[in-house]
């Protein structure tokens, strides 16, 4: 199970978890270079029993899990929220995406929003529209998904990938954005 979070090449799923809308994203990772596989949303918001929606993010979960055969699955966790029973609900969607990685034998890692924002903007408070235009940015697509759900999914991959590729020998970490456009100025645009 490790031995293919340790390969040149991978593949990430990504999931932001939700009973209203699940976001994915998957992506392709070849030494330091990512590229954009596929990101869209689960859509429940029509579906009433809580049961059902949980059904269909396992069977989306394992749909995606089959058609790309991803090496890793990168998840958000919960946001610690006032509403219980919202957070209840999410943990629960967390926990069904998890067992259909788990039932695949597919190795998982949690991210806290905060870091996943931080990861791909530079900053732990970035707006969905920051972490979606940066998204644009790195991975050189131009559509606009329709919600930003499937760039919340795609930036967990990302963040997986960032993570790993931070701890590569010889790969330079940066503190934060300023410090990377200063080393990087040709990226910046």
């Amino acid at each position: 199970m490790l031995e293919k979070e340790k390969s040149i090449e991978r593949v990430i799923l990504g999931i932001d978890p939700g009973t209203a809308i699940m976001g994915y994203g998957l992506i392709k990772e070849v030494k330091s270079n990512i590229e954009l596989i596929s990101m869209g949303v689960v859509k429940m918001d029509h579906l009433d029993d809580h049961p059902l929606k949980l059904k269909r993010i396992f069977e989306k979960t394992i749909s995606l899990i089959d058609q790309y055969h991803p090496d890793c699955l990168a998840i958000e966790a919960p946001f610690y929220g006032k509403n219980i029973q919202v957070m209840l609900k999410l943990g629960r969607a967390q926990g069904i995406a998890i067992a259909a990685a788990l039932s695949r034998d597919i190795p998982i890692f949690e991210y806290a929003p905060r870091k996943i924002k931080q990861s791909i903007t530079g900053n732990g408070n970035a707006a969905k529209e920051q972490v979606a235009a940066m998204l644009q940015s790195l991975l050189k697509f131009t559509e606009t998904p329709q919600f930003l759900d499937a760039t919340d999914g795609l930036a967990v991959a990302v963040c997986h990938s960032f993570q790993r590729n931070a701890s590569i020998p010889g790969k330079k970490s940066y503190s934060g954005w300023e410090a990377f456009v200063k080393d990087n100025p040709a990226r910046k645009k």
